[in-house]
């Protein structure tokens, strides 16, 4: 696979809106969690999480095809130059989508042979919503999705970035979590959730069997 993307893509005036900007923190959030002592992202785009989470102590590789993006390894996600169980947590945010789907699998594949613990990824959700927010006294804020019943799930057409996205047609939920599952031999599925500020961001958990 070649780059899809100039490094100006991720330009911060083009690439990182507010919206954006609530997914990098629920990135954060999941992964400071976990506690994990050495992590691996595959696919940094910005290099946004990396920055932000080597501010929080954590120690963070990245792995990528482009190399103008300064990767700490220059590889492909289908074949990492990584031994086996390398690191506690391998992660890699809406970036599987940029792969045609059998290869999108090869690599969580990849992703689940090094890691030694647990997997954390989003991936584009299609499905049609509204997201809501409301403020209750004493509760505090919550937030919602309401499904838009007028939008149909849509065929997906390759826009020169994305290959796949969740719900859209053949490419239902229940089907993308068994690839992945699949895919991912060990693992299973520990939680998943639409990102309250952006749903488009879905968010998908994977622990290590005991």
């Amino acid at each position: 696979m070649k780059k899809q993307v100039e490094k100006e893509h991720y330009l911060f005036s083009k690439y990182m809106n507010k919206r954006r900007w609530c997914s990098v923190w629920h990135q954060l959030d999941e992964v400071l969690s976990l506690q994990p002592d050495k992590v691996l992202e595959v696919g940094p785009g910005s290099g946004m999480f990396k920055v932000v989470a080597e501010k929080f102590g954590l120690n963070v590789d990245t792995l990528d095809i482009s190399e103008d993006l300064n990767p700490d390894i220059v590889a492909s996600a289908t074949e990492m130059p990584i031994a086996d169980n390398s690191y506690d947590l391998v992660c890699s945010f809406q970036m599987l989508e940029h792969l045609p789907i059998e290869m999108s699998l090869a690599a969580f594949k990849e992703m689940a042979r090094v890691s030694r613990n647990t997997l954390v990824i989003s991936l584009p959700d299609a499905e049609p919503c509204w997201p809501y927010s409301i403020y209750i006294p004493r509760v505090g804020q919550k937030s919602f999705h309401i499904k838009n019943p007028f939008l149909k799930i849509k065929k997906h057409e390759f826009d020169g970035e994305h290959y796949w996205e969740i719900n859209k047609k053949g490419y239902e939920l229940n089907s993308i979590q068994k690839w992945l599952l699949d895919a991912a031999q060990g693992f299973e599925l520990a939680n998943t959730y639409r990102v309250p500020e952006i749903p488009y961001h879905r968010f998908f958990i994977y622990k290590r069997k005991c």
